[in-house]
């Protein structure tokens, strides 16, 4: 199930970002490569941010970036980026940046719960902060 949600294309691990919003755009690019969200979607998450802080911050070092759904999305998806170095969204400092995609306000609620059951595993979390991609892949496949 996690393997069609979250797959091992969809899952980049980079050294450092120059901000938040480049780190934004690259965690984004699988879903953009794949026509699942558009520009439009991106820059909706960017300005989200902008006009209302960091509550995508959910805690430390992981962020749940999104916008509203079906503007710019095509269909369900979701792809993460883990920064071995942290980056600042807005005074938190942010690690983990999972962009989740939703066609609407309810169908990518069960997707949403079996990403965030490995999330919320401590001894997976921090396998993921620790960056290492293919035991990230593994977790999710």
């Amino acid at each position: 199930m996690l393997k069609s949600i979250l797959s091992k294309n969809s899952i980049q691990v980079v050294d450092s970002v120059s901000d938040w919003q480049d780190a934004l755009k690259k965690a984004s690019q699988p879903l953009l490569d794949s026509g699942v969200i558009t520009g439009e979607y991106v820059s909706n998450m960017i300005k989200s941010v902008q006009d209302n802080g960091p509550y995508m911050v959910l805690t430390d070092y992981f962020a749940l970036m999104h916008a509203r759904p079906g503007e710019g999305v095509s269909q369900n998806g979701m792809s993460l980026l883990v920064t071995r170095n942290q980056v600042d969204l807005e005074g938190k400092p942010i690690k983990i940046f999972l962009v989740m995609a939703a066609t609407d306000n309810t169908s990518h609620l069960k997707s949403l719960q079996n990403v965030m059951s490995v999330f919320m595993d401590q001894k997976a979390y921090q396998t993921i902060l620790d960056g290492n991609r293919d035991k990230i892949i593994e977790l999710f496949n």
